[in-house]
């Protein structure tokens, strides 16, 4: 993953830029996970709890999804 002033950009989106940015880590808000388009950044980015987010990451790692 790149890291870039908090935010993470998935190694698995390649060099066309068509990725999700994700922040996990905000003191301010400890259970909210933030994403966002990394092509666009100044459109309004989706906040999640953190329970929503892991259980979206674990549904979506599965070979079969």
């Amino acid at each position: 993953m790149t890291q870039h002033s908090g935010w993470h950009i998935s190694s698995h989106s390649g060099n066309n830029d068509d990725c999700v940015e994700v922040k996990t880590a905000d003191p301010n808000h400890p259970d909210v996970v933030r994403a966002r388009d990394s092509k666009d950044t100044n459109i309004p980015e989706m906040q999640v709890h953190a329970a929503t987010w892991t259980a979206f990451i674990t549904y979506v790692s599965h070979p079969e999804v």
